[in-house]
């Protein structure tokens, strides 16, 4: 599914609990977003079969990069990458201004934990030392934004928060929860909220309070009840204003042209070294979709384009 496939959920024009991200406000001056996933994260880690601990990890890159996108005012894609020096190599979620959300994880599956001790302190068992990287694109006629700091932290929140403390000067607090077929689920689930307070909003004492409040919400809480109503049990004292709600759905922004285009910016004696009994395939890393290409065919475009 591409943007243009995009599914019809205007603001407020959605009943559904997943596949969503609300925005809200509190009187004394910290926003936030939560965002729950289902069928899109569903079908994202299901397309690419991936051990369990590495799809657990990239459930939860994708969720916290969907809850940290719909903080973000832009026209394009923003894009969560990490970088790691352990069995898990490569995390990358983008999530486009439209709400189409991809990702995928780069592994080496002789390299991987057991699944017990990958969970009790996922980065420094599955990543290692490395870096994560924000990237905002919002097209060839604008400067691309990046920010990139050193892994530090035992969880994604945690190393997330300390991008946001370090980088960009914006204290954060992020609380998440994943279910998967690891814990008797039948499907992937993901539920993230992010808290963030600017200097010159609100009081010191306000802000800790909405961070204390925040970190009791509990995972079930947070993956079975409506949005709406766990934002409300949290900071009804707080004075909760919510925003209209906003949808997001699993999508791929490849196609058999984007990838024939890059396939031609390669001299015609590499991509002769690609071919296999005459063709060329490429699979895309976030969909797992195959294209094919005839040695004929990529003749042909290499010479439109010279």
């Amino acid at each position: 599914m591409t943007d243009a496939d995009a599914p019809a959920v205007a603001n407020g024009d959605t009943d559904r609990d997943t596949d969503l991200i609300q925005a809200f406000v509190l009187q004394e001056g910290p926003r936030g977003r939560l965002a729950r996933l289902g069928p899109a994260l569903d079908t994202i880690l299901r397309r690419h079969a991936y051990p369990l601990p590495v799809a657990r990890l990239l459930g939860e890159c994708l969720t916290l990069a969907t809850v940290l996108a719909a903080g973000l005012k832009f026209e394009g894609i923003f894009t969560l990458q990490i970088k790691g020096e352990g069995p898990v190599t490569t995390l990358v979620a983008d999530v486009t201004s439209r709400g189409m959300v991809r990702g995928y994880a780069g592994f080496d599956p002789d390299a991987l934990p057991d699944p017990e001790t990958a969970a009790e302190r996922p980065v420094p068992a599955l990543l290692g030392s490395g870096h994560l990287a924000f990237t905002v694109d919002q097209g060839p006629d604008t400067d691309r934004y990046q920010g990139i700091v050193a892994l530090t932290g035992d969880t994604l929140p945690h190393c997330l928060e300390h991008y946001f403390h370090q980088s960009e000067q914006i204290d954060t607090h992020l609380r998440l929860a994943l279910r998967g077929p690891d814990d008797g689920a039948e499907s992937w689930e993901g539920a993230g909220v992010a808290l963030q307070h600017l200097p010159d909003q609100g009081n010191a004492d306000a802000w800790q309070t909405a961070g204390v409040l925040l970190q009791s919400a509990t995972s079930n809480e947070l993956l079975e009840l409506a949005p709406e109503t766990v934002l409300d049990r949290l900071f009804r004292a707080e004075g909760l204003t919510l925003q209209d709600p906003r949808g997001v759905y699993a999508g791929c922004r490849c196609s058999r042209l984007r990838v024939l285009r890059t396939l031609v910016s390669f001299p015609i004696s590499e991509l002769e070294g690609m071919e296999d009994d005459g063709v060329v395939t490429v699979t895309c890393q976030f969909c797992t979709t195959e294209y094919r290409f005839e040695h004929n065919e990529l003749v042909a475009a290499v010479g439109e384009q010279a």
